[in-house]
């Protein structure tokens, strides 16, 4: 038997990678960024085959690796975390410069490493890409972002492409609803207004969608 529960007891950062193939810059969240080597430093990235950076990175065969802090604004998380490089410009509200092409960001992150990847192994629903750093800088002091941080102190929930998503069995007697960008579950028997009762603009607390981006799922 396995619980995934266990898997919530393993130890993540949270990035953004970044890359472009000079047509198009794309960007993602990922939790699963493990060193390698020290020496020739080598890094492992997990990537989900149906973000759209993944396409992008394989083109390219070069990215970023954004070490978010602490400090990150939690939109920026939203933005590259829950919507396709494909659909918007997810660039178009931050700060960030170009290093060799491949946009490096400004703001929320204490560091970041470019990398070239020498090899890429299919494992289901992900692959692993193997990079190796070319070059880094260091931005500041300030703590990195780690998944728990996230979860615990900025109410942040996992994308269904995510490594570490564990779809929650849910039960209760009133209507339950689920945000079908970010998987934000609003349970009525939790809040003190029926989600059908909020008003017409009321918005989603994790990724910011209307209520018609909501579901009912019991």
């Amino acid at each position: 038997m396995i619980d995934k529960n266990v898997f919530k007891k393993l130890s993540y950062g949270l990035y953004i990678i970044t890359s472009s193939n000079e047509k198009e810059k794309a960007g993602c969240v990922v939790n699963t960024v493990t060193q390698i080597t020290s020496n020739n430093p080598i890094l492992a990235i997990s990537i989900n085959k149906d973000n759209y950076t993944n396409k992008i990175i394989k083109e390219s065969k070069k990215l970023i690796i954004n070490i978010l802090s602490e400090k990150v604004k939690k939109d920026v998380i939203t933005t590259f975390g829950f919507y396709s490089s494909k659909d918007i410009d997810k660039f178009a509200n931050v700060d960030y410069e170009l290093f060799e092409g491949i946009p490096a960001l400004n703001e929320g992150i204490n560091g970041y490493i470019v990398g070239e990847v020498i090899s890429i192994t299919s494992v289901f629903t992900h692959d692993i890409f193997l990079v190796k750093v070319i070059s880094t800088k260091v931005i500041n002091n300030d703590d990195s972002l780690t998944y728990k941080y996230y979860q615990e102190n900025m109410k942040g929930t996992s994308p269904k492409k995510a490594p570490t998503y564990i779809e929650e069995e849910i039960k209760s007697a009133k209507p339950i609803y689920r945000c079908t960008i970010c998987g934000h579950i609003y349970d009525d028997s939790k809040e003190s207004i029926p989600f059908a009762s909020l008003p017409d603009d009321w918005k989603c607390p994790v990724c910011g969608v209307g209520k018609d981006n909501f579901e009912r799922i019991n």
